[in-house]
């Protein structure tokens, strides 16, 4: 990203130290640059991160109006009582949208990719923004270049251009399928329905018009790539394959797979009406998508919005036993969470308990812990308000439809914001590529360049960001005096450099993983240049 702003010449090709990187993604780097344009001010690790914060936003609000509009759907009421006093139909649409958005929340697998700056959220964005625009096409007039419309055109294109033109399309050719044979708000009468019939087909042809526009673009942008990969491919097992993926699928969306099951079940005569098989669509081509790719997790977040809908729709019908048992596993579940980060939190400031504390110098070497009063401070509100929270659902108040969602989504939403305070250091510490680019650092004068050779992007980013170093792709005749070689690319350098340039100087690796080493190369005067060693 920070090269890219540096450049307006190859946005359509993003480039790294001159070459093209490789990257099928492209607006989730455009954005990234346009914040560190637009906000100098800034350290740009926190500008590229404005956008994606946005984005995240933007997600939790179109999932909101997405299901507001699916509840808003005649076969979506709730029956009319014999003698009045039921919801009116404006007022349960925003109970259920509530309770679509605290699905989202508690869903596991947000927490996880919801901080970082990468492909997958962008990606989430645009899923949401198509979601809602396809629920909301009942209401609104195809005609209209304003609210939805918009909203399908930069999802669509937005999903294309971060990397998912597969998916843009499938989404697309669903959406239009659904509109095929709607269930219109509007149906009192015969110009009623004849007129909302009329407005479904105008819809089905922008969706259809905007599905190939956004394939045409893939096509002249040559975004298009193979990335199937079934499980038991590439010489390898297909139960192992398959138990890994049902661990992911059943941890990553809880608590939202449970209750869209559910919400199916209680719907199975029913799977046609708008409500449930539009969020289905959608879960279903984000969920084959995460099976059949290499990327299953960054996948898979694209069904958190549609698989939150669908569970919303099963809060009317739960009944009290089960609303309890969601409420009793989660209090017992974020609390246990809540309790153990604090544990080992307290643990890596004081030496007590020693257990904690021995574990977390094992799995991270090096890693010296510090005292933040703000992060401190933060994280005891945090837990104190998880604390008010839990007294509130188990108190005597009004029976909100979405009750039973409220525990799990506050406790998710504590137990991230106790990592991204406590656990913050550890957790950059041990997931970064800091310590290692630091490390190199130490071994080069940062006066000088250095070359590299076989040493993927998010790398060679790291080393221009984390350490300092200026750059330089590795040639035969040698132009710097220091030589980074990723351990993957030894057996071939012989054919990227002349060997007798260079002399072994170190190996460093990740603290956290062994398996990401660098071997570091210092130049030597031809004359007395001895043979290159191995590490």
């Amino acid at each position: 990203m920070r090269e890219l702003s540096k450049s307006a010449n190859n946005w359509l090709q993003p480039q790294l130290l001159g070459q093209a990187a490789g990257f099928d993604a492209l607006v989730p780097y455009w954005l990234g640059a346009i914040a560190i344009d637009l906000l100098p001010f800034l350290d740009p690790a926190m500008a590229v991160r404005i956008p994606y914060m946005l984005l995240l936003a933007l997600t939790l609000l179109a999932t909101w109006y997405a299901v507001y509009y699916l509840a808003r759907s005649p076969q979506a009421q709730p029956v009319a009582f014999a003698f009045g006093g039921e919801a009116k139909p404006v007022d349960y649409a925003r109970a259920i949208a509530d309770g679509g958005v605290l699905a989202l929340i508690a869903s596991l697998g947000l927490a996880q990719f919801s901080h970082e700056t990468t492909p997958a959220l962008a990606q989430l964005g645009f899923t949401a923004l198509t979601f809602y625009a396809m629920a909301s096409s009942p209401y609104r007039k195809a005609t209209q270049i304003t609210g939805p419309v918009v909203a399908l055109v930069i999802g669509l294109a937005g999903l294309a251009l971060s990397g998912a033109p597969t998916l843009a399309l499938l989404l697309g050719v669903g959406g239009a399928l659904v509109e095929w044979a709607p269930a219109r708000p509007n149906s009192s009468s015969k110009s009623g329905s004849a007129g909302d019939l009329q407005q479904a087909r105008h819809w089905q042809l922008l969706i259809v018009g905007i599905t190939l526009a956004v394939g045409l673009l893939s096509t002249q942008l040559d975004l298009w790539r193979w990335r199937i990969e079934l499980p038991g491919a590439n010489d390898t097992s297909l139960l192992p394959d398959l138990k890994s993926l049902g661990r992911l699928l059943l941890w990553f969306t809880w608590p939202a797979w449970p209750l869209a099951m559910w919400t199916l079940w209680r719907w199975r005569r029913q799977l046609s009406s708008r409500h449930v098989a539009l969020p289905l669509w959608f879960a279903a081509v984000t969920v084959i998508s995460a099976v059949s790719t290499t990327a299953s997790d960054r996948s898979l977040l694209l069904s958190l919005p549609p698989l939150a809908a669908l569970a919303a729709f099963a809060l009317p019908t739960l009944k009290r036993s089960v609303a309890s048992l969601i409420d009793w596993f989660t209090l017992l579940f974020f609390t246990t969470c809540a309790i153990a980060i604090w544990v080992i939190w307290i643990a890596m400031q004081t030496g007590v308990p020693r257990q904690p504390a021995a574990n977390v110098a094992k799995l991270a070497p090096g890693f010296e812990p510090s005292f933040s009063l703000v992060a401190f401070v933060i994280a005891a509100a945090a837990t104190l308000a998880w604390g008010w929270l839990v007294r509130w659902r188990t108190g005597a108040n009004p029976a909100a439809i979405w009750k039973s969602l409220v525990l799990p989504a506050g406790g998710a939403t504590l137990c991230w914001l106790l990592l991204m305070t406590l656990w913050m250091p550890l957790l950059d510490y041990a997931r970064s590529l800091g310590p290692l680019s630091r490390q190199v650092a130490s071994l080069v004068d940062k006066k000088s360049c250095v070359e590299i050779y076989a040493v993927g992007s998010a790398h060679a980013a790291a080393f221009q960001y984390h350490g300092g170093l200026e750059l330089r792709q590795a040639t035969p005749l040698a132009s710097c005096p220091y030589l980074v070689v990723d351990v993957i690319g030894q057996s071939t350098l012989a054919s990227a450099v002349n060997l007798p340039d260079w002399a072994f100087k170190a190996t460093v690796q990740k603290p956290t993983d062994k398996t990401e080493t660098m071997l570091v190369y210092k130049r030597v005067s031809l004359v007395a240049a001895p043979a290159l060693r191995n590490p």
